[in-house]
């Protein structure tokens, strides 16, 4: 069971190790993939003791605090999000990235919106406003049941592949994040990305104990080795060549 709290931050706009800022509108994520780097952190810095995906605390002063933060702070470019996908299902309800968007688009700051959830879409319309903006989705395999798996609460990868297709018809800059890199066929994933994106970032997983345990009771431990990261990027990047599609390879 979902448990959810309205919560006042501190801070909205926050220095960022990938890019300029990082904007995060909520803490914690429904989507609850099993592989998600902050299960290794947030819960000890958010007071929660729920497990991943069972908490999201909604920062309801997140536009006001935005607004404000913009005013005193230098022009850098902004990612959406860094710990919590800004579309999960409370989205819908609370609209905090619709907001903060809404915010963005009035000034001249670039942004990069990253997501696994097909409920983008909606945000189309203010998207297109902007100038400066890069639409990603996190596509991990072309797997539907792998992805059920391990991204059991965000959208299929059908959709997310059609709604990746919609961003990029309206001329916005998008690109896809396979990683972690999860079991599947890597042909048919580029074959599906194709004209799709202008880029494509491959990584590889990070694996804790839980994650072992997971993969070894669903009978994938081969996925684990070293052996298959190696082999699975090879074919990821000689179909990405075949195609002279761009990408980078970051682990």
């Amino acid at each position: 069971m979902l448990k959810t709290r309205i919560v006042r931050a501190a801070s909205i706009l926050n220095k960022s190790k990938i890019y300029d800022y990082c904007l995060n509108p909520y803490t914690g994520c429904e989507h609850a993939c099993r592989y998600c780097y902050a299960r290794l952190f947030i819960r000890r810095f958010s007071g929660h003791r729920e497990p991943w995906g069972e908490f999201v605390d909604i920062k309801f002063n997140a536009p006001l605090l935005l607004e404000k933060q913009l005013q005193k702070s230098r022009k850098g470019k902004i990612w959406i999000s860094s710990v919590t996908d800004p579309y999960q299902p409370l989205e819908r309800k609370f609209m905090l990235t619709r907001k903060c968007l809404e915010i963005l688009s009035k000034t001249t700051f670039p942004v990069v919106i990253q997501t696994k959830s097909a409920l983008i879409l909606r945000d189309l319309d203010l998207i297109t406003c902007f100038k400066d903006i890069e639409v990603g989705f996190t596509i991990t395999t072309d797997d539907e049941r792998i992805s059920r798996l391990f991204e059991p609460h965000a959208s299929r990868v059908k959709e997310r592949l059609e709604a990746l297709e919609k961003v990029h018809e309206k001329g916005i800059k998008t690109f896809a994040f396979i990683g972690p890199i999860l079991p599947g066929n890597p042909k048919r994933l580029i074959e599906n990305l194709e004209g799709k994106v202008e880029l494509v970032l491959i990584d590889r997983m990070n694996y804790l104990d839980t994650i072992r345990k997971f993969y070894q009771k669903h009978d994938l431990s081969y996925a684990t080795s070293e052996t298959f990261f190696s082999e699975y990027t090879l074919r990821l990047r000689d179909e990405l060549r075949k195609r002279g599609m761009n990408f980078e390879v970051v682990f």
